[in-house]
């Protein structure tokens, strides 16, 4: 034993100093108008890539395709709320396990830019923020509100602990941390003093720095919105600003008279929403536009690189004047120069040939696209009816109808139900409508009502001694703009009939769908056969099937004959589909199947027509539209 200790002492001693030697510390600074790596200038050539949109099964390659891009950086936002998914009840593990991701990066030679908000945009769920801080008295989201710098401080405190010590002062690959996020928007509003949006973002660079992000600081905005948004002691960066000129005399303007010159967003793509073209952006425009930024000295980072999935009910939405909400797309493809599933595209390669011209480092050869299957036919053997189901639960009674967040329900779906003893007709408005409803009477669908449109009132018959249901989806919260602040769903304001609000007796069954729905826990009552389920059609109805494989790969489910909702594969909510595109296929990783059995769950609103199988195919429809905007 004593020798076995004795060895066990000497090995460690002979461990300890290659593990320092892999630890050692770098120094990274912005000093005479330069990014200064290990005391030599540094151009940043970087890209965006998001944790959380790519299985982490996957993350090593996709940093390995951005170093064969040319790529010397990696830029992450980092999204609060799917670390905080209730107060206080942190989560970094599995595709959340955010240092992993970074220490990956680093290992592969790549710098690290970490964008943590508390607001990122992002075209994410409520622009990174936990939905539940809607339900905190007195707070007002982004401002400088007592309550509000409670909890970022909470947040930069808990990030801090996971990520601190990757700062490239402490031996780690992170160079740079972004303080809040295009705040020069936010300014804009003049109902809050501009000397108010100066105190708050000067805030939340003290937050950071006080927990010990030692790094430099950076601020990103559009290059006429410096005003509202730089803030002391951080370098101004300007998106989406492809005049060098005007780059270069903004900066000075904020930054003492001197760079260096960053163009933190540069945008190789476009975001898409439903019901809208899918933005396309030329390779060679991009490229052109590279080489002109490289042969100025001029820094970037190309958002996105890759911009991968926004699984689950992870999409965020905008809106403008013709439309209440813009509901963003489940793919964040983002016509990036590396696709959704991770593959090369002409983008990449003309980017590739530019960049080579410019730098004195070797670029690695390109990874090769990851394993691809298609499966032919997934038979479909059960389906419920989801009123039924939703039906069977415990209901939240109120003399009005409740929201979302006070019934303390994130994300998915509220069915609302009123009983009628007298008869009543005419014209139905749910002006407090968030976001999208399907409309019942005693079980028979008679409506459709959509945010999106600003199709809020439909006329309607109810008889005597019947029910009304209004079956609602969160189509994702605003990220962008100043309705961000006005983030509630379900339905928000009176439910009105030929003008009169109906109180008195509401029943709110929730259905989240946080997880999949087990059959097994179903009453056989409200279990059909497809072949023999024509009585489901107009209803909400969840499917099953179950399928084998002998090999597994990524691959893209079909859903151009379906109507709306979601899918579970294994039990991951791989996203929302709805035909009216332009999405018509959504990605499966290849990581989330398994050789053998595999389950399939669709859970699907509209239901117009009852399915019996599905298929998916090996190249995605991301530009179909079948309905116009």
């Amino acid at each position: 034993m004593t020798k076995r200790i004795t060895f066990l002492i000497l090995l460690s001693f002979l461990i300890l100093p290659s593990v320092l030697m892999g630890q050692k510390k770098h120094t990274f600074e912005i000093k005479g108008g330069d990014f200064i790596y290990d005391g030599k200038p540094v151009r940043i050539i970087s890209g965006e890539m998001h944790y959380a949109r790519i299985p982490h099964q996957y993350w090593r390659h996709r940093v390995q395709m951005l170093k064969a891009m040319g790529l010397n950086a990696v830029a992450t936002y980092v999204f609060w709320n799917i670390h905080e998914p209730e107060s206080g009840k942190w989560d970094f593990t599995g595709d959340k396990n955010l240092a992993e991701y970074i220490k990956i990066a680093g290992e592969e030679g790549l710098m690290v830019i970490l964008r943590p908000g508390p607001y990122v945009c992002a075209e994410w769920e409520f622009g990174g923020y936990p939905w539940w801080l809607q339900n905190i008295e007195g707070m007002e989201l982004r401002r400088d509100n007592e309550q509000f710098l409670k909890y970022t401080q909470l947040y930069i405190n808990r990030l801090y602990r996971e990520v601190g010590n990757l700062q490239v002062t402490k031996g780690g690959p992170i160079i740079m941390v972004q303080a809040e996020n295009e705040f020069g928007s936010v300014s804009q509003r003049k109902d809050i003093p501009l000397e108010e949006h100066r105190a708050y973002n000067a805030k939340i660079v003290q937050q950071l720095k006080h927990v010990g992000f030692e790094v430099p600081m950076f601020t990103s905005d559009g290059s006429w919105l410096f005003e509202g948004g730089a803030t002391p002691g951080a370098l101004p960066t300007a998106n989406g600003e492809s005049n060098i000129e005007n780059l270069k005399k903004v900066v000075n303007e904020y930054n003492g008279g001197q760079g260096p010159y960053m163009v933190a967003e540069f945008y190789p793509g476009w975001l898409a929403h439903w019901v809208e073209p899918h933005p396309q952006v030329s390779a060679t425009s991009i490229a052109r536009q590279t080489e002109k930024y490289l042969q100025n000295n001029v820094s970037i980072n190309y958002y996105m690189v890759h911009g991968g999935t926004n699984f689950g009910f992870t999409s965020g939405a905008n809106y403008d004047k013709k439309h209440d909400i813009q509901p963003d797309l489940t793919s964040y493809d983002y016509d990036a120069p590396i696709s959704e599933a991770g593959w090369v595209t002409p983008k990449f390669d003309s980017i590739r040939n530019v960049i080579k011209k410019y730098v004195k480092y070797q670029l690695p050869v390109t990874p090769a696209a990851l394993p691809l299957i298609e499966i032919p036919s997934v038979k479909l053997t059960k389906v419920a009816d989801m009123l039924d189901v939703i039906g069977a639960q415990k209901p939240v009674q109120s003399d009005k109808p409740m929201t979302f967040e006070q019934l303390k329900q994130g994300y998915g779906y509220v069915l609302y139900s009123r009983h009628f003893n007298q008869p009543i007709s005419g014209k139905l408005e749910i002006e407090g409508l968030r976001d999208y409803a399907l409309v019942y009477v005693n079980g028979e669908k008679v409506g459709e009502l959509n945010r999106y449109f600003k199709n809020y009132s439909m006329d309607i018959d109810i008889p005597f001694n019947s029910n009304l249901e209004i079956f609602v989806e969160n189509m994702g919260r605003i990220n962008y703009g100043s309705e961000i602040v006005y983030n509630t769903k379900g339905i928000i304001s009176p439910v009105k009939i030929n003008g009169n609000i109906i109180e008195g007796e509401w029943e709110m069954y929730q259905a989240p769908m946080d997880k999949v729905p087990a059959f097994d826990k179903m009453d056989e009552s409200y279990v059909y056969d497809p072949n023999v389920a024509d009585k489901l059609k107009g209803k909400p109805a969840v499917y099953k099937g179950v399928f084998d494989l002998a090999e597994t790969g990524d691959t893209f489910i079909d859903m151009e004959d379906w109507g709306k909702g979601i899918i579970f594969i294994n039990g991951i909510n791989i996203g929302r589909y709805w035909k009216v595109g332009p999405q018509q296929t959504l990605y499966i990783p290849g990581v989330w199947l398994k050789k053998g059995e595999n389950e399939i769950v669709i859970f699907e609103q509209q239901n117009d027509k009852i399915h019996s199988e599905v298929r998916t195919v090996k190249v995605p429809v991301l530009t179909k539209l079948t309905v116009k905007q």
